[in-house]
């Protein structure tokens, strides 16, 4: 046996001891680099350990210099993400817990051993309740942002929503074709919303409620007396008002998503005696065509 061996065979390192040193000088060493405030990093490089495993030994009980340390904001997140990880818990459970991430997870706890292996069953229930974590912080998120998004828009002044409308009109309202160009001024949106926004567009252009007619669109499936109810309530009008409801025929080789309890069909808005409006929306659209075409004229 070689000097070398006689000298790593007791000390419980394994071999991985460097030079000549014995573990007990390495680790006298290692901690008065610590205590001059070096980071890990350093003294692996300044005594040439290459194990992870031997540095931990070698710093045990020695605490990192400040400046090494996270932000104060997470000192109790890792404090915390360590217990958890003494107790026996994999990174998935940590964050199910801590809502942080894996990475950060994992340097704080990598040297701490690992828990025993998890049983498929354990693993897919937690990657379960971590992926449903996950969609509640998302859909947080997305709620946070719609919410910051509807603040901007504010007040409405009669020009902008005379804009909106023009543009509401030519990308979902009928337009004339040839031949026949049949000049008529017709609305049809399943959207409550695009709804509520075109009639007060006709309300800002003043068009007389007298002139304005509704009616239903549905799938000949669908409950049409509930989507009735719904719609005459929606735009203010009672429910015998409303002219006759049409059918959609059921397509058997179609894939309806359309269905369930929050499908209404779609609502009708049609102004009588539309013509000459109907001109001046085809004009109004030329307009912010030509205006955004040639924005210096």
């Amino acid at each position: 046996m070689t000097h070398a061996a006689q000298r790593r065979r007791g000390d419980g390192t394994g071999g991985l001891l460097t030079g000549t040193a014995t573990f007990e000088e390495l680790r006298d060493r290692a901690a008065a680099l610590r205590r001059e405030g070096l980071s890990r990093r350093q003294i692996r490089d300044h005594l040439k350990v290459g194990n992870n495993d031997l540095l931990n030994r070698l710093l045990e009980g020695e605490p990192p210099p400040e400046w090494t340390r996270r932000p104060r904001a997470k000192d109790d997140l890792r404090a915390r993400a360590r217990e958890l990880r003494k107790q026996g818990k994999t990174y998935d459970q940590i964050q199910l817990e801590l809502g942080c991430s894996k990475s950060s997870i994992s340097l704080w706890v990598r040297d701490l051993p690992k828990p025993p292996p998890r049983t498929p069953e354990e693993a897919s229930a937690i990657a379960k309740r971590g992926w449903e974590a996950t969609l509640r912080k998302r859909d947080k998120e997305r709620q946070q942002t719609k919410e910051a998004a509807t603040r901007e828009i504010g007040q409405l002044s009669d020009r902008e929503l005379f804009l909106v409308g023009v543009g509401l009109y030519w990308s979902e309202g009928a337009k004339a074709k040839a031949p026949g160009r049949q000049e008529r001024v017709i609305f049809v949106n399943s959207d409550p919303g695009m709804i509520t926004v075109f009639l007060a567009w006709l309300r800002l252009l003043e068009v007389d409620p007298e002139r304005v007619r509704f009616s239903v669109q549905i799938h000949e499936t669908a409950d049409a007396a509930a989507a009735e109810e719904f719609w005459a309530a929606h735009v203010g009008v009672d429910r015998s008002l409303l002219l006759k409801t049409s059918l959609k025929t059921h397509n058997p080789r179609t894939n309806r998503t359309n269905t369930g309890e929050g499908y209404n069909g779609c609502l009708r808005v049609t102004v009588r005696d539309g013509a000459e409006l109907y001109r001046r929306i085809e004009g109004w659209w030329y307009g912010i065509v030509v205006a955004a075409h040639h924005p210096d004229h």
